[in-house]
């Protein structure tokens, strides 16, 4: 291991700096890491005092120096031993003249290690879990707030019919519940490895507490419950790593639906549409070369996390097809980086939605140029259906429409004030052998022409809250269980 000198004269992680919040960073940390990894120790120590096989004293010598951390006494060690792990023990056994003797007792380091690679995972879901549930209360409210302004909808990034800005956010909200339920099921199947020795068979634990009247079983339990994990039931030396795949797959998914919503804010940020645009400080630049930039550089931020958040559930796939018969060590030194990378993206991905989605700027004055320039021609299909619903021939009107739809879309590319479409039709006498010309102008009203989406946008912010508030309780009603 290398000496510890870490500053800004060596690479340095983004993550260790740059991207995620204190108490994502603070899960992650080594420091937080070996506290951890002692109170396994301390847990598995409970149990075989309860044995018989640890005395009481001995116990408290290492409760009384669980919190001891010292890094760099383990790194000294560790780079003579080169095993991070024994180095930790080795540390800890210095400080405990009592206790040291008895850490780790009977046990293998994945014993050790992977439950406490289960307690960060939890650790982190529970602060992803709870920023995302504060995002999607911030979305319900611009959903009802916005449910019934009417705004163009595009297909194929052209316009299309209307629809509303409230329904439209919607469509991001359903996505985000998804990944919050899928988030959540994740959180609570999350297992540890238990205490099941070399290649999870139990046997070192068989034969130390043989003769104490505790099983191996009973051992895990009472470690397990010390720690508030349940363990897989069985496992190799390590827990199944498709756990791992369960979880960067949840992290990723949470990832793509935020990446859409900001790509989508991109394109609708730009001049050529301009409704909505990402806030934008009094003091912030946008270019070093152009002044009056104002560019999405938070959206931006969100998709490039995103993509690397994307690519992670494809490592955790090979370390889980690839964990040959009882166990390899190929895995480990990715993991290293792949799990608080993973976490830490999405941590920052959040952060950044959420600073996005409360300070949302939407322009009405664009939103309604845009309406009205192509508006007008979502009104075809409602002037087509009445046509034929008075007599005409369908196909013969659609023919005529859309020669008629064509010519206004000339004259609004070339700049008109308004689209010339309802007056071409209007005073079409083909058309108005069916229908008389106020009857097809009120045709052109496309405010109307929205179907049931207000109606559908307040639905989902209503699941989203109620979706929220039944986990709130779901989620006191498991730690009551557990406490």
């Amino acid at each position: 291991m290398a000496k510890l000198t870490f500053s800004h004269d060596t690479y340095l992680s983004p993550f260790t700096w740059r991207y995620g919040s204190e108490p994502m960073q603070q899960v992650w940390s080594e420091q937080h890491k070996r506290r951890l990894l002692r109170r396994v120790w301390v847990a598995l120590a409970t149990a075989q005092c309860e044995a018989g096989l640890v005395t009481g004293a001995q116990l408290a010598d290492l409760r009384a120096h669980q919190d001891d951390v010292d890094i760099v006494r383990a790194s000294e060690i560790d780079a003579e031993i080169h095993h991070d792990l024994m180095a930790e023990v080795r540390t800890y056994a210095e400080q405990c003249s009592v206790g040291g003797g008895i850490i780790h007792l009977g046990a293998t380091s994945m014993d050790i290690s992977d439950n406490v690679e289960v307690l960060r995972i939890r650790e982190g879901l529970d602060l992803v879990i709870a920023a995302l549930a504060s995002l999607l209360e911030t979305l319900a409210d611009k959903i009802v707030a916005r449910a019934d302004q009417v705004c163009m909808a595009f297909t194929h990034i052209q316009p299309a019919e209307p629809t509303t800005v409230g329904y439209r956010l919607s469509q991001y909200a359903q996505d985000l519940l998804a990944d919050y339920e899928e988030l959540l099921r994740v959180r609570w199947n999350l297992r540890g490895k238990g205490i099941k020795g070399a290649v999870g068979t139990s046997a070192s634990y068989a034969a130390l507490l043989e003769g104490t009247g505790m099983t191996p079983a009973a051992l895990e339990t009472r470690v397990m419950e010390e720690l508030d994990l349940t363990p897989f039931p069985v496992t190799t030396q390590t827990y199944p790593r498709k756990q791992d795949w369960l979880v960067l797959n949840a992290l990723a998914g949470l990832a793509g639906s935020l990446y859409k919503f900001a790509f989508d804010l991109r394109i609708l940020q730009s001049p050529a549409f301009g409704e909505w645009s990402e806030p934008f400080g009094e003091h912030q630049v946008g270019s070093s070369a152009m002044p009056f930039k104002r560019n999405p550089i938070r959206s931006e931020n969100i998709n490039s996390l995103a993509r690397f958040v994307a690519t992670l559930p494809r490592v955790a796939w090979d370390n889980a097809a690839h964990s040959l018969l009882e166990r390899t060590l190929d895995d480990s030194g990715n993991r290293r980086e792949v799990l608080p990378s993973a976490f830490l993206a999405t941590d920052e991905i959040l952060r950044t939605a959420q600073i996005v989605i409360g300070d949302l700027r939407i322009y009405d004055g664009a939103i309604g140029r845009t309406l009205a320039a192509y508006g007008d021609f979502a009104a075809t299909e409602r002037l087509l259906m009445a046509l034929v619903g008075a007599g005409a021939n369908r196909q013969e009107m659609h023919e005529l429409i859309r020669a008629r739809s064509m010519q206004a879309w000339q004259a609004v590319q070339a700049g008109v004030s308004a689209n010339p479409l309802p007056q071409l039709l209007s005073q079409d006498e083909r058309v108005k052998e069916y229908l008389p010309e106020d009857k097809i102008l009120a045709l052109f009203d496309v405010r109307g022409h929205i179907g049931d989406a207000p109606a559908r946008a307040r639905a989902m912010a209503a699941k989203v809250r109620e979706t929220l508030a039944e986990s709130k309780t779901g989620h006191q009603a498991q730690v009551d269980r557990l406490s």
